[in-house]
């Protein structure tokens, strides 16, 4: 939110004074996923450290909850303090917007290894496009720490419990990572729904302006909140650099994954489909076949979850290091598959958006960040504006 202390109305208000409209109607209203991140492995757990994790939220609404993941923990983690606030500028919070979470009532928790645990609903309306800021403190955090590496936005640590200061004072070292922390969920109507996209480096952001949330899942949220061709308002990030359709390495495989970072999250009705490229360019052996295998798994366990699956073409590599043209060939006939084969319920074509009308196995360079597999901010916003937003709203088969 920056120094705009005039732009309050991401301000968390409370209950009362929020969504009055909406007295008697609790049955026509459900839990929304408003913004998420790929849980992973990130270093060791250090007891009595404490984090101040900024993210951008997508939809709207209130009964804000959080999901603390201790997913790739060997043992128990207690979180002895949680507070939700909004961000001033930097590490400082808006004055009298830091609130206490609790979990069943209490001011702390302990998540088990290989679980997650999520909040009590917090009174209260939270906006869409807000800058919110969860802070939290581990007395005895240690062994595997669980969170999300590449975040591509400032985050803030200290070493004692300062969870509940709105003051930035004792929040002076910075992370570029989110810990423990994976999703952040509100109330909206029942009408209203939220899209997972699942991805790789691509998806997670990286090359694009650090703070500034131009990853283009976040520019499709951006169109989202102004269109009236979709209910489909909510947008989570899971996305891991690296990461691979078919096999784990930078993260669980997208098929390993894909009950935790997708078919979890509530409110969700559409799961956006866009990985390959690192399966394709690793030159491991994998073949459009397996590649097409690895889709039509993901496509149908989502339909078994009554959720539809827009699958998104793998962009233009040529240039990147690894680029070798029977890769090329493989990209292409994924890409064959995704566009003609009928299977998903919709198709962005993302290769299109990217590639260089002189060179299509090359990205645009007015696009092109310079790697030749990463876009630009502009590159980024050429794929959400792709996006047909009504196939978002499209219905499972």
């Amino acid at each position: 939110m920056g120094g705009a202390l005039a732009m309050v109305c991401a301000l968390l208000v409370p209950s009362g004074q929020a969504l009055a409209a909406d007295s008697g109607k609790a049955a026509r209203r459900h839990d929304v996923v408003s913004w998420g991140a790929s849980a992973d492995r990130l270093g060791e757990g250090v007891a009595g450290r404490g984090y101040r994790l900024v993210v951008h939220t997508s939809v709207g609404g209130d009964n804000l909850r959080i999901r603390l993941s201790n997913a790739f923990g060997d043992r128990a983690v207690t979180f002895g303090s949680a507070y939700a606030g909004l961000q001033k500028s930097g590490a400082e919070l808006v004055s009298g917007s830091n609130k206490r979470l609790t979990f069943d009532g209490a001011g702390s928790v302990t998540v088990p290894a290989g679980h997650t645990v999520y909040s009590d609903p917090l009174p209260g309306r939270l906006a869409a496009d807000s800058d919110l800021v969860i802070s939290v403190h581990s007395p005895d955090a240690a062994g595997p720490a669980t969170g999300h590496s590449m975040a591509m936005a400032t985050s803030y640590v200290t070493q004692g419990d300062h969870t509940a200061e709105e003051s930035a004072a004792n929040w002076a070292d910075r992370t570029g990572s989110w810990h423990y922390l994976d999703a952040v969920t509100v109330r909206t109507g029942a009408s209203i729904g939220a899209m997972v996209a699942l991805g790789d480096s691509i998806t997670d952001g990286w090359q694009s302006s650090t703070d500034l949330n131009r990853r283009w899942p976040d520019y499709l949220a951006r169109r989202l909140r102004t269109s009236t061709a979709t209910t489909v308002e909510g947008v989570a990030n899971e996305g891991i650099s690296g990461n691979k359709v078919l096999a784990d390495g930078a993260g669980q495989s997208a098929l390993n994954r894909l009950d935790r970072d997708v078919l979890s999250h509530p409110g969700v009705r559409t799961v956006f489909l866009f990985e390959g490229i690192n399966d394709i360019k690793s030159h491991t052996g994998v073949t459009a076949q397996d590649m097409i295998d690895g889709y039509r798994e993901i496509i149908e366990r989502s339909h078994d979850a009554g959720l539809c699956v827009v699958g998104a073409t793998v962009g233009p590599f040529k240039g990147w290091p690894e680029w070798d043209p029977a890769g090329e060939a493989v990209r292409q006939e994924v890409n064959a598959f995704i566009r003609d084969s009928g299977e998903f319920d919709a198709v962005a074509d993302f290769d299109r958006a990217l590639r260089s009308p002189y060179d299509p196995e090359r990205m645009l360079p007015f696009l092109d960040n310079g790697d030749h597999v990463h876009p630009n901010d502009k590159g980024m916003q050429a794929m959400a504006d792709t996006v047909d937003l009504a196939s978002l709203d499209c219905s499972s088969t």
